[in-house]
């Protein structure tokens, strides 16, 4: 199929190809608000990854205990267990969005 158009030099191709590729890059940028309501969606996703495992683990020793009674408190290390589980789960996720939004710099 001959292309009508007269050829570009190339520099003047990659001159267009960079451009849009910015127009992309801050429109991108732009769409991406980051308003309170986008801080408390964060703040709720963090909370969330820490609560449920926190209170999965409370139930879990509740129920050991309640089963299987000892003079541990199973209901404690369950629920420390689930504590730890959750920062680690909201830590691993917040490393991972700061090194996605410096990849959008």
């Amino acid at each position: 199929m001959p292309d009508n158009t007269p050829l570009e030099r190339p520099e003047k191709q990659f001159q267009k190809q960079i451009g849009r590729a910015e127009k992309r890059r801050l429109a991108a940028r732009e769409n991406r608000n980051r308003s309170i309501w986008f801080g408390l969606g964060t703040f709720g996703v963090i909370g969330w990854s820490v609560v449920v495992p926190t209170l999965v683990g409370v139930a879990i020793g509740w129920w050991i205990d309640r089963a299987y009674p000892s003079r541990y408190s199973w209901t404690l290390m369950f629920m420390f267990c689930g504590l730890a589980m959750g920062c680690l789960t909201a830590w691993q996720w917040i490393v991972s969005e700061s090194h996605h939004d410096r990849s959008d710099k």
